[in-house]
Formats: C-alpha cells, structure tokens, sequence
C-alpha cells in the first residue's frame, strides 16, 4: 500500500494545524487529512506547516510558529528543492534556522518535484543533539 505524504509526516486526522505560506497544488499532493485547521496563530497546535522562500522569511517565522507549537507538536518547514525560483535556502540553512531558535530536526522528505519538508520538534530533556549545521541555543560542547 502506497502511503501519502501526509501519512509519512505523521499528519492526522482531527490535529489542529497551521498552514503558512502553502501552495494549493502542494496541498493536493499531500492529501492532508481532515484537519483542525486554523488561520490564525492563536493557542497550540500538533501540526503547523511553513512553506518558505528565503533563510530571512524562515528565520523570521520560525520562533512564532514555534511558540505556538505543543509540546508533542511538529514543525515542518518546506521549502524549494534545488535552489528553484531562486530560494537561498538548502538542508544546512533549514537545520541551523531551526535549531537556532530551539527546535530539533528529525526527518526530511520530498513533498513533491519541487518542494523538500523537514520536520522539527522540541528538544527532550537531558537528550543531547549534535549537528555538523546547527547549534542549539543553550547548547555546551
């Protein structure tokens, strides 16, 4: 049985989710499931989703969309594969965004021919992380 994007993300049914910045074709070919889904930033959510364009719209939107996430919650960021439309962001600068601002990767897919998708959540306690492309903030070596 072929599973669908959403299902390899973990994405389901009755999560409330926020959606930032996503493209309409790309959310088809995610086939999301029937979700809580928010406009507004306003309480916690499981699943909160940007898609973005640049490391200064990433950099930007990540500890707000952050702050909001539960503590069991996930973050995925998406963005452009191959620096397509002219995307200054890779692998490397999603990793180091995103431990900057206090989350931990854990698994990267492709969403479709174009996009990438790479999940972060909140560190646990006592565990320690180390990555060659990023660092987080209250980190010792």
């Amino acid at each position: 049985m072929v599973r669908t994007v959403a299902q390899k993300m973990g994405v389901k049914a009755g999560m409330r989710a926020h959606l930032a910045g996503a493209p309409e074709a790309v959310l088809e070919a995610m086939a999301l499931p029937d979700l809580e889904l928010r406009r507004a930033l306003d309480g916690s959510f499981d699943y909160v989703h940007l898609f973005a364009a640049s490391q200064s719209e990433l950099d930007e939107a990540f500890p707000r969309l952050a702050m909001h996430l539960k503590p069991t919650g996930m973050l995925w960021v998406s963005w452009q594969k191959a620096k397509q439309n002219g995307t200054d962001l890779s692998l490397p600068h999603v990793i180091r965004i995103g431990y900057s601002h206090g989350l931990v990767e854990s698994t990267t897919l492709s969403v479709d021919a174009t996009w990438s998708a790479m999940k972060f959540t909140h560190p646990k306690p006592g565990k320690t992380y180390k990555n060659s492309y990023g660092r987080l903030p209250d980190a010792t070596d």
